[in-house]
């Protein structure tokens, strides 16, 4: 059954879609401007061979993609493959032609909107493909903000692709990289902690599925102050990314569970559960 939530989702991929792809053909490739990681390639390849980058950027997210698949979950990369697809179609309906002639203009407004559409796509629980699938399996393991991990590791694809196209394009696709991922940073917050006490009557099922996030989760005994019933509270630290995942177990094992959510200032000790 299709709920409303799931087609909002899919608009909200749409609309990340479509902001990349405006980045893309209207501010970065009519400058032969870069992109970091997997689409940089694909722009690179692109420029040298003539080959329509659209779908180099779907080719050779493909690999990547797969590697989401079996690390990450299956939702998070249906909603990635969804992703590039649709910005692969999108950048065969705009066209490559500026709306500018100062790189370093189409730099900028080219990074923004790249950082939206980027950012937009993991609120929504998947992602633009390439690094930034890379950058989510990492920071389930470090404790990074996304942002500036995948500027790191666009800027020396950048870096390496400057040898070839020449050091003022790189320079400027770094400006553009580093602007992206400041954007991604102000809409992911991926870093920034909350802590959810769940009051829940059916307490085995619902530590069976929270038990699947990479986080760990504290059992509690309370007991009703006006009831004098005794109930079972859960407690779990999670990042605001995963909050909505969070909120779709809750709502989906105990639709009446009573959830209290606060801002963590700092997490001392063992943050995720190992795996």
């Amino acid at each position: 059954m299709i709920r409303f939530r799931d087609i909002f989702d899919l608009l909200r991929i749409a609309l990340a879609a479509m902001l990349i792809a405006v980045g893309f053909n209207l501010f970065l490739i009519p400058h032969q401007l870069l992109s970091g990681g997997l689409s940089g390639i694909s722009m690179m390849i692109g420029y040298f061979t003539g080959w329509n980058i659209g779908l180099l950027y779907f080719l050779i997210n493909l690999p990547v993609l797969i590697w989401g698949w079996v690390v990450i979950g299956r939702r998070f990369v249906w909603l990635s493959i969804l992703s590039v697809l649709l910005t692969t179609w999108f950048m065969q309906l705009v066209p490559d032609q500026s709306l500018n002639t100062d790189p370093i203009i189409g730099a900028v407004f080219g990074g923004v909107l790249i950082g939206l559409g980027s950012g937009i796509s993991l609120r929504t629980g998947g992602s633009s493909g390439g690094l930034d699938i890379v950058g989510s399996i990492l920071t389930r393991r470090r404790d990074f903000p996304l942002g500036m991990l995948l500027f790191a590791l666009n800027g020396a694809v950048v870096l390496a692709l400057g040898l070839v196209l020449g050091w003022d394009p790189a320079l400027r696709s770094m400006l553009s990289i580093f602007i992206a991922g400041k954007v991604v940073d102000t809409i992911h917050i991926r870093h920034v902690k909350v802590t959810a006490f769940i009051v829940t009557g059916c307490r085995d099922r619902m530590i069976d599925r929270l038990l699947k996030l990479p986080r760990g989760v504290t059992l509690i005994k309370t007991e009703g102050a006006y009831s004098h019933l005794p109930h079972d509270m859960l407690m779990t630290v999670t990042t605001r990314y995963e909050l909505a995942e969070l909120r779709k177990i809750v709502k989906e094992t105990d639709p009446r569970a009573f959830v209290n959510i606060v801002e963590t200032v700092e997490v001392i000790g063992e943050f995720r559960k190992l795996v």
